[in-house]
């Protein structure tokens, strides 16, 4: 697992960058990150994090209260380093929304057709996570909620003529994106993604 972050959210932690040395809670939630995304939340166990871990059951559950607060815990690292995109657009085009609206499509398809991308880490667990009162629910529906928002604030900042139609719009194709690379490959319509995503900025700036 990791930023896609999305804004969008797909590569998982490396586990080659722990060592002995790092502590032991960093290295569960490596671990866990990484497989997690691999495998899916549902088919780990912690017993297979903690051998992963290089530690023990006892020592996850000293930092981990549960394996549901272990879920929670990854995904709100991944929105955590997600949220750094767009520190970056806003560096990159300092004072031009419409350019880091531009921005974000480029970076984003650049990430979601690595091919070790296995889609966004917090949908995959929406989809995995029935609970609603899951732990993992709320920090899921907070950050696409907030990548939304600042769609929606971009567009505010570069005039579209309806700014929440645009981050709309612009969501849901990141979304179906994601959904069609997985199932259909990067020869699939998610290839269209910079071109819709530009038509649809350029209608709405006109």
């Amino acid at each position: 697992m990791s930023s896609d972050n999305s804004a969008t959210v797909s590569q998982p932690a490396p586990s080659l960058g722990t060592t002995e040395k790092t502590p032991p809670r960093a290295r569960i939630l490596a671990a866990a990150r990484e497989l997690f995304y691999r495998h899916g939340i549902r088919s780990v166990g912690v017993e297979a994090i903690a051998e992963a871990a290089g530690t023990n059951k006892m020592t996850l559950y000293r930092h981990f209260a549960s394996k549901d607060e272990l879920i929670a815990e990854c995904l709100r690292a991944v929105a955590q380093e997600a949220d750094g995109m767009w520190a970056q657009l806003a560096a990159e085009h300092p004072g031009d929304a419409a350019a880091q609206l531009r921005g974000w499509l480029t970076a984003v398809a650049r990430r979601i057709s690595d091919p070790a991308d296995r889609g966004c880490a917090l949908a995959n667990a929406a989809i995995e996570i029935a609970e609603k009162d899951h732990p993992a629910r709320r920090v899921i529906e907070a950050f696409k909620s907030a990548q939304r928002e600042h769609l929606a604030a971009l567009a505010r900042e570069a005039g579209a003529h309806d700014p929440e139609a645009l981050a709309d719009n612009l969501f849901m194709l990141l979304e179906g994106a994601r959904v069609c690379l997985q199932s259909t490959g990067p020869k699939g319509p998610a290839c269209q993604f910079v071109r819709t995503g530009e038509t649809l900025i350029a209608a709405q700036l006109r």
